[in-house]
């Protein structure tokens, strides 16, 4: 059995190879159908949990090991510290798949004859754990495995129908298909006509919906100018580099108007003024506001504002033409933003800056820059497309601005802008993102990246973008269509065990 483990473990790892930058989709399918080739052999549901568990862990080491850096290089806390952390965090990640191939199993058995049956069951089970996975304790639904389908992949074009969750689970059942049709009888030509007919039915309708508009354009196109600060991590911090820092977003604002481009909106990333606005040097922000009304233009800031009652949010101000506007952070992250309930010992070791936020309003409106209305997102806020809908269909844009250089030179940034192309295809928006140090990109509706910046380099992008207008199915239903689609067949198997 230790045996068995050691292949999940391994083919887990594997896995992020199939997410950006690597972007080898095909691998998601080999990964996961060694899991289910192994989770069939055994009737014994701790074995399920604990080969899951081992596919899980490899999978989440492997792919989000950067959070280490954050916490060792930039975070304070003690290396040994650091790296149980973050083992101990990808254990808990590590639950998920482990509970979906405990009930897999613990079911599967009633299902044995019907390998199609048995796939649609672990394709249901994969999709309802990775939507537990983004919701439970906030959620971190980073690398649910349909991210890895993005364009090449068929499978993109079903993602703004049935969003990222519904095509995870769409790659768990082609996965376990191929895995239970080469266990049930190798090459016998019915079943290989019958794999060859579900792959044609799954990847032809998806590949026929790639590049499908299923919105459409909305009022003029604008100029936009998205700016790449690239301030180091440590040294942003630094009260020695307080002025030099300010100065640079002044000098980087006051470039990126600067004629022929001549932008209507220029946008800094995320707390690019490390400190409160209340801290700022007397005139600041006027000049700011100054430069934009001067180009007949909107600028964009991220920055931590507190309010009357003391409470800080980490926030996005608008200042120029128009009114001045204001977006407050609500999906918060835990540890880096506020402290969990009990958890108050983490602070002792870590040291992060303005780690005791407040969430903003659910309900907050889109910003208004001339004909178009721009859904503010900050940094991983936009890996919950659930949450990004409610601003639809008010909004023709989406925005989002981050600060990846607490996690270094690492996976952190091609998969972001993976997660982004991901919510430009479900809502049928083009996806801007303003970042301190990559990936600053515009992504169009189609999941296409038409712009990007290199990587820790200072710069600005350029670009003539266009809002649009309408929903996608996804916007319609969310996830509901989904997890309605996964239960249904969760429910299936069940009464299928009673009967028998």
């Amino acid at each position: 059995m230790w045996r068995d483990r050691l292949i999940a473990l391994l083919a887990g790892g594997a896995s992020v190879f199939a997410f950006a930058p690597f972007g080898l989709f095909l691998l998601a399918f080999a990964s996961l159908a060694v899991l289910a080739g192994l989770l069939g052999r055994t009737a014994r549901t701790r074995h399920g949990f604990m080969l899951g568990f081992a596919w899980g862990f490899g999978a989440f080491a492997a792919g989000v090991s950067w959070l280490y850096v954050a916490l060792a290089r930039y975070g304070g806390v003690p290396a040994p510290l650091a790296a149980l952390a973050i083992a101990l965090f990808c254990a808990y990640l590590a639950l998920y798949p482990a509970l979906a191939g405990a009930a897999f199993v613990a079911l599967r058995t009633r299902l044995a004859v019907a390998p199609v049956l048995s796939a649609a069951l672990f394709g249901a089970l994969w999709l309802v754990s990775e939507c537990l996975r983004g919701v439970m304790f906030t959620g971190f639904p980073w690398l649910a495995i349909g991210y890895s389908q993005t364009p090449p992949s068929p499978l993109g074009g079903l993602l703004p129908v049935i969003g990222v969750y519904g095509v995870g689970g769409l790659v768990a059942f082609a996965a376990a298909l191929l895995a239970f049709v080469a266990a049930g009888g190798g090459l016998c030509m019915h079943r290989i006509w019958r794999l060859l007919l579900a792959m044609a039915v799954l990847f032809g309708g998806g590949a026929s919906l790639l590049g499908k508009a299923w919105t459409t354009p909305a009022g003029a196109p604008i100029a936009v100018a998205l700016v790449q600060t690239n301030f180091e991590q440590s040294l942003k911090w630094d009260p020695q580099r307080f002025d030099e820092v300010l100065r640079t977003n002044l000098e980087l604002a006051r470039d990126a108007f600067s004629p022929p481009q001549a932008p209507t909106l220029v946008v800094l990333p995320e707390t690019t003024v490390p400190t409160l606005l209340d801290r700022l040097p007397e005139g600041y922000l006027e000049r700011l506001a100054q430069l934009a009304g001067e180009a007949g233009g909107d600028l964009v800031i991220g920055a931590f504002h507190r309010d009357a009652d003391e409470r800080i949010y980490n926030a996005a101000l608008s200042f120029g033409t128009a009114p001045v506007q204001h977006y407050a952070k609500q999906h918060l992250v835990p540890f880096g933003e506020y402290s969990p309930p009990l958890f108050g010992w983490f602070y002792r070791w870590a040291q992060i800056p303005m780690s005791d936020q407040t969430r903003g309003a659910a309900d907050q409106p889109p910003m208004r820059f001339g004909a178009q209305r721009v859904a503010i997102n900050i940094c991983y806020e936009d890996l919950f497309g659930a949450e990004l809908i409610r601003t639809l269909p008010q909004a023709t844009l989406m925005l989002n601005i981050s600060n990846l250089a607490w996690y270094g030179d690492s996976l952190a940034q091609p998969q972001h802008l993976q997660i982004a192309r991901v919510r430009a295809l479900e809502t049928g928006r083009p996806m801007l993102r303003s970042t301190n140090t990559g990936m600053t990109a515009v992504v169009q509706p189609d999941g296409r990246v038409t712009g990007v910046l290199p990587e820790f380099e200072r710069g600005v992008l350029h670009a003539h973008v266009q809002g649009y207008q309408g929903l996608t199915p996804y916007v319609r239903w969310g996830d509901r269509l989904a997890l309605a689609g996964a239960l249904l067949i969760v429910v299936a198997a069940l009464l299928v065990r009673r009967r028998i």
